[in-house]
């Protein structure tokens, strides 16, 4: 168990926050602020004890250069809204413009620093950066978990050069979550699985299989596996060369006892556009043509959401098919209702199953949700992320 900011006497002491305010900003407004409101309660609890915060993330991939359009100046202002109190904004994240704005607010302030990203030293990982983000503060709480599986200046490299370091309390909850469906789930383990490719998700797949029950796997991905068994695809995605990594993860479930459900049937169509022609076809019909596959089948959602209704334990990561276009979204939103319904832990990571729960109006009713997509999918998978790793234990 990681040491939380909880654990920390910071009165008077200036408190560096990585937090994950990677948020979706078209024309200078902010599209979805959860990333921001997640951030929250640890931004809040350094505030209560009396330190002087230090508010520090990435925005997008401005690949080592400043991006009006990637500062995170719209996100102080949003962040200053929701804080009911004033943000300072630092036009650098780090030397002498950094320093100042930090010493301007004064003690008990809140500072929120401009992109990482736009330094190609945070990237690298680059000491003399780490040393010089270090340098700001006393005390260096990491509360980024959807960057923890990156070795970064700001997420790694910086705990060996500050006095002390500390989980925050959004890192601290999601590897609680993340970490229990791993170690000691209820009965039955439901792992729901879908998106685009395999290809991100193979390593999850095979670490999972050792732990759950039953694994569900659906969206696009689950073409790569049709194709292994023989099925027609159409011009659906198949990643021809993980084709031999499907048929060993089927051989995988068989040899632990663990069931493997694929899709029965499938909404086909000719086009990805609100009110193409599309239709209903079992899996095995070469009636698909060169049509492609863009939802599960009314028989699949029956059927996977029985598995789901009786389970003790879910995860869910990724859509059943191309759910932003109404019409082929109704498999992902039943799925997401049935976990909905699940009485007991339901954990849901990356955004559009997030985009999911919220447009079928279930968010609320979901044990956790994963703020960190890639992070999460990596953790699932079995690998050390850096950005805890780093940090001390309690």
């Amino acid at each position: 168990m990681k040491r939380t900011i909880r654990d920390l006497d910071v009165r008077g002491k200036r408190v560096f926050i990585r937090t994950d305010l990677n948020v979706p900003i078209k024309h200078g407004a902010i599209g979805d602020d959860t990333r921001i409101r997640e951030s929250l309660p640890t931004i809040q609890h350094a505030l209560d004890q009396g330190a002087t915060v230090i508010v520090a993330s990435h925005l997008g991939r401005p690949r080592g250069k400043p991006s009006g359009e990637l500062s995170l100046r719209p996100v102080a202002a949003r962040l200053a809204e929701l804080l009911g109190r004033p943000v300072a904004f630092a036009e650098d994240s780090v030397g002498a413009t950094g320093k100042q704005a930090i010493a301007q607010a004064g003690p008990g302030a809140l500072v929120l620093l401009e992109n990482l990203r736009f330094h190609p030293e945070e990237e690298t990982n680059d000491r003399p950066f780490a040393e010089a983000l270090a340098d700001l503060a006393d005390v260096y709480i990491n509360d980024a978990f959807g960057a923890a599986h990156r070795a970064h200046a700001s997420t790694e490299g910086i705990v060996r050069y500050v006095d002390v370091a500390a989980a925050g309390l959004l890192m601290a909850k999601e590897v609680e979550h993340l970490g229990a469906l791993l170690a000691a789930p209820a009965r039955p383990f439901v792992a729901v699985l879908g998106g685009a490719k395999v290809s991100g998700k193979i390593e999850v797949i095979e670490n999972l299989i050792s732990r759950v029950d039953t694994l569900l796997i659906g969206g696009a991905m689950a073409y790569t596996f049709f194709s292994a068994r023989g099925w027609p695809t159409g011009s659906s995605l198949v990643e021809d060369d993980l084709i031999d990594a499907a048929r060993g993860i089927d051989t995988q479930a068989a040899e632990a006892a663990v069931v493997l459900e694929l899709p029965s049937d499938h909404v086909v169509t000719g086009k990805i556009e609100p009110g193409a022609p599309c239709e209903v076809l079992h899996v095995s019909d070469p009636a698909i043509g060169a049509r492609m596959g863009v939802d599960i089948g009314p028989a699949t959602i029956d059927s996977f959401s029985g598995v789901i209704t009786g389970a003790k334990t879910v995860v869910w990561n990724g859509p059943m098919g191309v759910f932003e276009i109404d019409e082929f979204a109704v498999g992902t939103i039943a799925i997401a209702r049935a976990i909905a319904n699940v009485r007991g832990t339901t954990v849901i990571g990356g955004g559009d199953s997030i985009a999911a729960v919220t447009k079928a109006g279930v968010r609320d009713r979901i044990t956790h949700i994963s703020t960190g997509g890639g992070a999460s999918l990596e953790f699932l998978g079995g690998r050390t992320l850096p950005g805890v790793a780093a940090l001390p234990d309690k």
